[in-house]
């Protein structure tokens, strides 16, 4: 290993032309231990900086550097890829990304299943209606004119995205359960094969919530095939991560066979007691597909709950033709009886949360759109009920109702033996499935899941450094050139010369999650310093107010061809 690292380091200096290593760095980060990216053992050294782009990496000395970074003790490496990001409204309030930038996050990658473009007028005007803390106007139309518009408003991070089925879905179809006619699938296929020019990923899917859940495989393949020339790949939440969550993923499997792309499970997971069982035959699937030559892979957040609202617990039925259909069928007892029978009743015909997490106490409320109801914030759904003197599946029926909204929720699902095993999967990387916020202002007007502020910094802190689950590089590998090259990007996820500086720093010895489930809004500790494209925006642990985040392009844009 000794004599590898000799070699790299000998082939680094040896093939940077003479200019470079007399050139004047802007930045030069010293004696830290350096983790490339790739996996393999870090090393003690230097890396240089000029603009945007790392430029020498090893132990060299330093003629002409602007300005000199003490790293020694710290680790260096790539800037973190959140494989799931929500922050598409939080970065529109807020772009400093104070919760993601604080953990090393430098890349945000939104789009599951809905993503902010395309929209066409009636979407534009139902974003603005559904709008709860976050108020913003939305003088964009397509993904790409989304992206741009973060970029000029300012961000600190960089952003990517998806497009989301379920948009080119509404956008043709609305929310009605029947499938698309074929010139509502080739206009389908048209949009998606627009936001690939404009730099989208691919397309995503989140098939347990109406109107997703009514789309069938061969409209999933369809729109895989259009972003497949684009070097696009098929990313999904999944059909069922419970009942029927081996036939979930033999869908994707069929989905990325079929269609000829990539393929990636959102938050992999076995949800549901009695499933907790089935994560082993999963990963077996998995990697027998693999084996076979197509390129699957996952993600996953590293905690025993997910996030997010109560048409989890509702069958889709119901809530065909968008929320306000919804809120007005629930206002008729006779669909509220048929409603609650069937959220009571186990299926494997859809995805019931409300079962899966075997008790309503284990159903956490943290965000309503309503002003009136907001002092529920923080209690579970049986603590309502037994106030209000209902059942549960009254409750959360009427909650809907009254708020205007899902309402945002926390349902404590997973096994913490399975999250260990699958942190231990080498084709996983990580996620947050959040927001990124900050402890301030209109934020604390709901809760959120702590891994809004916590998942990187406790993948790091407490599976790496406490349990040992994982040693540190191969953890940093999976955060960083892993999703690169899932994602096809260019030039970055590596600390090597010629990748864009996208860099955190930070100590292994006290990187540390605190965020709860009763305090959620608690930034994580241990990250020092964070580069962002060559610029800081975190230093000794304070934002430093930059904003040189970028829109990062999948293969497929159109800009790759100019000059």
């Amino acid at each position: 290993m000794k004599l590898r690292r000799f070699l790299f380091l000998l082939c680094v200096a040896s093939c940077v032309p003479p200019k470079t290593q007399s050139a004047v760095y802007d930045i030069v980060i010293r004696g830290g231990t350096i983790y490339d990216g790739l996996g393999g053992a870090p090393y003690v050294g230097d890396v240089g900086i000029i603009g945007d782009r790392v430029r020498l990496t090893g132990d060299f000395d330093i003629p002409n550097a602007k300005r000199v970074i003490d790293a020694r003790g710290l680790a260096v490496a790539p800037g973190f890829i959140n494989m799931l990001s929500w922050a598409n409204e939080s970065l529109i309030q807020d772009g400093r990304s104070q919760g993601d930038i604080r953990q090393g996050v430098t890349l945000e990658v939104m789009g599951e299943g809905s993503s902010m473009g395309p929209l066409n007028e009636t979407m534009r005007k139902e974003m603005i209606e559904d709008q709860a803390d976050i108020k913003y106007d939305v003088p964009w139309t397509t993904l790409g004119e989304y992206l741009d518009h973060l970029v000029k408003k300012g961000i600190s991070t960089n952003v990517a995205s998806f497009v989301g089925a379920t948009s080119l879905r509404v956008h043709e179809i609305g929310y009605a359960d029947r499938p698309p006619t074929p010139a509502e699938l080739e206009r389908m296929q048209a949009l998606a094969r627009q936001a690939m020019e404009e730099g989208a990923m691919g397309v995503a899917s989140a098939l347990i919530y109406a109107p997703a859940f009514y789309a069938k495989t061969d409209e999933l393949v369809a729109l895989s095939k259009a972003v497949a020339p684009y070097g696009g790949m098929y990313i999904s939440h999944m059909r069922s991560e419970g009942a029927r969550l081996l036939e979930a993923i033999d869908e994707l499997i069929t989905i990325s066979r079929e269609a000829g792309v990539p393929a990636e499970i959102y938050h992999l997971k076995a949800a549901g007691q009695p499933n907790w069982s089935k994560l082993e035959p999963a990963i077996a699937k998995i990697e027998q597909a693999r084996a076979a030559g197509l390129r699957v892979t996952a993600d996953m957040y590293n905690y025993i709950a997910g996030a997010t609202g109560l048409d989890a617990s509702m069958p889709p039925w119901v809530q065909e033709g968008g929320y306000k259909e919804w809120a007005a069928r629930l206002k008729d007892p006779a669909i509220r009886a048929r409603v609650a029978q069937e959220m009571r009743t186990p299926t494997d015909k859809w995805e019931n949360y409300f079962l899966g997490v075997g008790s309503p106490d284990k159903i956490l409320l943290i965000a309503f759109k309503a002003d009136s109801l907001k002092y529920l914030t923080g209690k579970t759904l049986a603590e309502v009920a037994r106030v209000r003197g209902k059942s549960p599946e009254e409750t959360a029926m009427d909650l809907v109702v009254q708020d205007g909204s899902r309402v945002g929720t926390v349902y404590f699902l997973m096994s913490e033996d399975n999250v260990r095993r699958q942190l231990r999967l080498p084709w996983v990387s990580f996620d947050s499935d959040e927001g990124s916020y900050a402890p301030e202002g209109v934020f604390l007007k709901s809760n959120v899941h702590p891994r809004a502020y916590g998942s990187f910094a406790r993948l790091l802190g407490r599976y790496v450094r406490d349990e040992k689950v994982l040693p540190l590089q191969e953890a940093i590998r999976r955060l960083t050139s892993l999703p690169a090259d899932n994602l096809k990007l260019r030039n970055r996820g590596r600390l090597v010369p010629g990748y864009y500086a996208d860099i955190v720093i930070f100590d292994p010895k006290t990187i540390q999650d605190h965020a709860t489930f009763e305090k959620p809004h608690q930034y994580s500790t241990g990250v020092r310093d964070v580069f962002v494209n060559g610029v800081q925006v975190l230093q000794k642990g304070e934002h430093t107010g930059a904003m040189p985040g970028r829109v990062v392009r999948g293969s497929g844009w159109t800009g790759w061809k100019t000059p």
